[in-house]
């Protein structure tokens, strides 16, 4: 049986908006890799990106459970001896609002060319205002 290979002309990709105003962090995140990598259609494929482009809006409004805002550290180092930087998640919110929830969907994306081509399709705005009104997004309720 061979595997089915839809052509790149072929692929129908829409435009989604999320609302992730009061939303738990790593629930929101995974919804939206799944449809960033194509999961949800039936012409799916491992190896091909048939995903659709999503849009984040409210992404300063995200909610985390427990004590994570404080536990949560984000971590990367520079490259040069005593170069690690650690940041919490309430730090990160206050200064990157848009990378909290960046992070943590890339972490449920392949860690390869096909995942990194996939992040790119990601939108995300700390406000309610975006610059993707031409696409005319379909909202997504999660």
């Amino acid at each position: 049986m061979k595997t089915y290979l839809t052509p790149v002309k072929d692929i129908e990709r829409k435009w989604l908006i999320v609302d992730a105003q009061d939303k738990v962090l790593g629930r929101l995140a995974s919804e939206i890799a799944t449809r960033l990598r194509g999961k949800h259609k039936a012409n799916y494929c491992t190896f091909q990106d048939v995903g659709d482009f999503v849009i984040v809006v409210n992404a300063d409004k995200v909610r985390l459970t427990g004590k994570k805002w404080d536990d949560k550290i984000y971590r990367h180092h520079s490259g040069f001896m005593g170069g690690l930087k650690e940041k919490t998640a309430k730090v990160l919110l206050e200064q990157k609002p848009e990378e909290l929830l960046r992070k943590a969907v890339r972490g449920m994306l392949p860690k390869n060319t096909l995942g990194r081509h996939q992040l790119k399709k990601l939108k995300v705005y700390a406000g309610t205002e975006h610059p993707h009104t031409a696409q005319q997004p379909e909202s997504l309720e999660l």
